[in-house]
């Protein structure tokens, strides 16, 4: 029984951990797009920018895995691959992320050509 306990916790310390990783994905997806538009940040990140459209055509496509019309199950499918995918997201932002919270990497390139 002890188990079982430790096993939920550590469940739901995942699922928390996956959430705020979807959390931190879809705060940083915008300023980063801003930096790329604007030139500040380079090299462009693809991945995330594919990871976040497939996301995004996930949730506006008519074909799902299972069809919103079984509305709990249906609802929730969308979830979880949306999720999973802005997981991707988040990680193809690592980056971005070091380099906006230090300035390291990106433009370096940039500067050895100047």
């Amino acid at each position: 029984m002890a188990q079982k306990g430790g096993n939920l916790k550590t469940r739901l310390r995942r699922r928390s951990r996956v959430l705020a990783q979807i959390a931190r994905a879809l705060r940083l997806f915008v300023p980063m797009l801003r930096d790329v538009l604007r030139g500040r940040y380079r090299p462009v990140p693809w991945p995330a920018m594919l990871w976040m459209l497939a996301a995004l055509a996930y949730l506006v496509s008519p074909l799902d895995l299972i069809p919103d019309v079984l509305v709990l199950v249906g609802v929730l499918d969308d979830a979880v691959i949306v999720g999973w995918l802005l997981t991707r997201v988040d990680a193809a932002l690592a980056p971005y992320r070091a380099w906006r919270e230090g300035g390291v990497g990106a433009n370096e390139d940039d500067a050895s050509m100047t």
